[in-house]
């Protein structure tokens, strides 16, 4: 019985921040969206918005749940630098971009407004990285007035 208590609790704990998580989705439908399964790519933003991409490895994904929890966040940061987050928790769901980009598990990406990668990784990514590079792009800086 011990050894199933910890299991239990980390299952509740990750049910729980789900839920935080799908909750945060519905508030900001602005700045963070479901990754449209029939896009094929992000031509409607080139020019006008930086992507961050959050893919799950898996339904319920921890990695997953705290990249989207760090993001709910700071709203209002992603939305002064013209951010969207584009988010897919489940690979079954087959989206068309996700096929494309063939995250390998948990990934996140940055795309810039040109639609180049500008970041990517497999663990989840501060939000003051993601600032700090997005901040130091020359199209940025130019936005900022530097």
């Amino acid at each position: 019985m011990e050894d199933v208590l910890p299991v239990v609790a980390l299952a509740i704990g990750l049910a729980a921040a789900t839920l935080v998580a799908g909750a945060a989705l519905s508030r900001d439908t602005e700045t963070i969206l479901p990754l449209p399964v029939a896009a094929e790519n992000l031509d409607r933003y080139r020019w006008e918005k930086r992507a961050i991409l959050v893919f799950a490895g898996a339904p319920g994904d921890p990695r997953y749940t705290q990249q989207m929890e760090a993001l709910m966040r700071v709203g209002p940061g992603l939305r002064t630098r013209d951010v969207v987050v584009l988010a897919d928790d489940d690979p079954a769901r087959a989206a068309r971009l996700r096929h494309r980009l063939a995250p390998a598990g948990f990934t996140v990406l940055l795309v810039g407004k040109d639609g180049g990668i500008k970041l990517r990784a497999s663990v989840p990514i501060s939000a003051e990285r993601f600032f700090d590079t997005i901040d130091a792009m020359p199209m940025r800086q130019r936005e900022m007035g530097d």
